[in-house]
This record gives structure tokens, sequence and C-alpha cells, in this order.
């Protein structure tokens, strides 16, 4: 599959996919004439690289994982202690940002004549 189709069948650009065979996500080989040829199993691949990629999930963790994702029938635990270490990095991520919208509510109505940068509030 070359390259034109590869990107219609997946709904990615040519540029991303270039990104992701330079990167080592995705393997293509070359033909005689210098063409990209992707194999057809690349494109449930990709579908699975993005949706990695929608969970919340980076490139370089998915790069990390590689051999864990290339087979997931066979790491289907490894998989789910991935995913939970997602959910408790999001979990932490909320309290954070929880935090982080209390402190800024109490500046905002803190003193309406004072400046809420001040950091003398107590």
């Amino acid at each position: 599959m070359q390259i034109g189709e590869m990107a219609d069948a997946t709904g990615l650009s040519r540029d991303t996919l270039r990104f992701y065979e330079k990167r080592g996500l995705l393997r293509a080989r070359r033909s005689a004439n210098g063409y990209r040829d992707y194999p057809p199993e690349a494109v449930e691949w990709l579908r699975y690289i993005r949706l990695a990629q929608s969970l919340g999930f980076t490139l370089v963790e998915i790069e990390a994982d590689l051999p864990l994702l290339a087979n997931p029938k066979a790491s289907g635990e490894q998989l789910r202690t991935a995913l939970a270490r997602k959910l408790a990095d999001i979990d932490h991520r909320l309290e954070g940002l929880q935090a982080l919208r209390g402190e800024l509510a109490r500046r905002l109505h803190h003193d309406m004549f004072a400046c809420p940068l001040q950091a003398s509030l107590a």
C-alpha cells in the first residue's frame, strides 16, 4: 500500500505517516522506484496508535510500550496496568486543577479593591 492509499485508509496526512515512520512507529518497505510500501496490517496499527493518543497516551509513552502494544491480545494485563496508570495520572492532574481553581476563585473574590495577585493574601 503506497503512502496515498495509506493516508486515505487511515485519514492521516502523508506528513503524519512520514513523521510516524521517522520515529519508528511505522515501517515501510521501499519499492524499486523508491516509493514507500506499507503492509496492510499497518492500517490497524495506526488506528491503534490513534486510539492510544485519544486516551491520553503520548507518542513517547506509545514508543516506550511498543512491544506491549504490538500484541494487545497477549498483553491484556499489561495494557490494563498502563490504563490504570494513565487514569491515576489524570486523577492527580484533576486534583491539581481543582486546587488551582480554588486559589483563583479565592483571589478573585477576596477584596474587590486589592490587587488579586498580592502575595500576602491570607
